[in-house]
């Protein structure tokens, strides 16, 4: 099996192919809607000239990429679904900026915030469009491939709505928090897992055991985000420490904090979440009592569950070999980053 250092490499392999079809797709959009997507992508500043800003690791493509490969096709035959997962990925971005009032992504200016709401919704709506419109260039598996990915976008949008949904509530189980993120995070993770070996035309088992690795993979990815939104370090994350409790947010360790005895740290985190806005001095001492609670921990031990059950998922289905090395190291790097 692969070692861990080469997984950047196999990042960058992905954005090496996949670049060139991102750019001709976004200069297919409306000049305007180009312009505003291609900053939000970090491929220019406000002002229309060329940014070296990286525009996050490129995860997913990396995925349909690899999905393709494990599958026994050439890289070249994911592209198309690389392309589709990742404009639509930077959809819910979009949105998510507006959703969540954030003002700074990558420590910079959100869309919303710079060119307006408006601008940022149809953005948003024409990369999901322009998703769909790469994909069903491409015949019989491309048609396939768009109705995977418009499964995601159904369950990432119904995960989201649960998401928003909590922010009022002191009562969301732990359960009710996994069904939320499989929808908001893992439905988009499966997909792009799985649809480079849709476009491969692979047997369904193939396309079932990449998208149960993915679907694992986006839990155990959430679980590290939800941990960094608490206690991640400012210039990694590009968000305040603390932002997730700040803005209320039913995370992970959170509703893992909340499920204890009302007497103790539980008690005073829920009147802390209850009570108001929290300032700086309430988010402080909000993340001591979710980590007091044992909540950090638990969200680590999820995390790692859900790693594992992710390399398992790519045992037994006929999978090339080398591409699963690079599935199980490309797991590991994105869910141990912070540990």
């Amino acid at each position: 099996m692969s070692t861990l250092t080469s997984v950047p490499d196999a990042l960058a392999r992905a954005r090496d192919v996949v670049h060139p079809a991102m750019v001709a797709a976004v200069e297919r959009l409306n000049p305007e809607l180009g312009r505003v997507a291609a900053y939000h992508l970090g491929w220019c500043d406000e002002h229309g000239a060329p940014s070296a800003r990286a525009g996050g690791k490129g995860v997913r493509p990396a995925l349909a990429v690899l999905s393709a490969e494990a599958a026994g096709a050439d890289a070249a035959a994911g592209i198309p679904g690389a392309v589709a997962v990742e404009l639509v990925h930077n959809f819910s971005l979009l949105h998510d900026d507006v959703i969540d009032g954030d003002r700074e992504r990558r420590h910079r200016p959100t869309v919303w915030a710079l060119y307006g709401v408006g601008s940022a919704v149809l953005a948003g709506d024409a990369l999901l469009t322009l998703g769909h419109q790469v994909l069903l260039e491409h015949g019989r598996t491309g048609a396939a491939a768009s109705a995977e990915l418009s499964d995601a976008v159904a369950a990432m949008i119904g995960g989201q709505a649960d998401d928003m949904a909590f922010e009022g509530r002191s009562d969301v189980t732990s359960d009710e928090c996994l069904g939320m993120v499989a929808g908001k995070t893992g439905a988009l993770l499966a997909c792009a897992a799985a649809i480079g070996a849709v476009l491969a035309a692979a047997p369904a088992p193939m396309v079932a055991a990449l998208r149960s690795y993915g679907a694992h993979l986006g839990v155990a990815f959430q679980a590290v985000d939800d941990i960094l939104g608490i206690w991640g370090d400012p210039e990694r994350t590009g968000k305040p420490r603390g932002n997730d409790l700040s803005t209320r947010k039913k995370s992970l360790p959170v509703v893992f904090a909340l499920g204890g005895d009302d007497r103790g740290s539980a008690g005073e985190l829920r009147r802390l979440l209850l009570n108001g806005p929290l300032d700086a001095g309430a988010v402080s001492r909000a993340s001591e009592l979710v980590e007091a609670c044992g909540a950090r921990q638990a969200t680590e031990a999820l995390a790692r569950e859900h790693l594992h059950a992710a390399c398992r998922a790519l045992a037994g289905a006929g999978l090339a070999a080398t591409a699963c090395a690079e599935l199980a190291d490309l797991a590991r790097f994105v869910v141990e980053r912070e540990f």
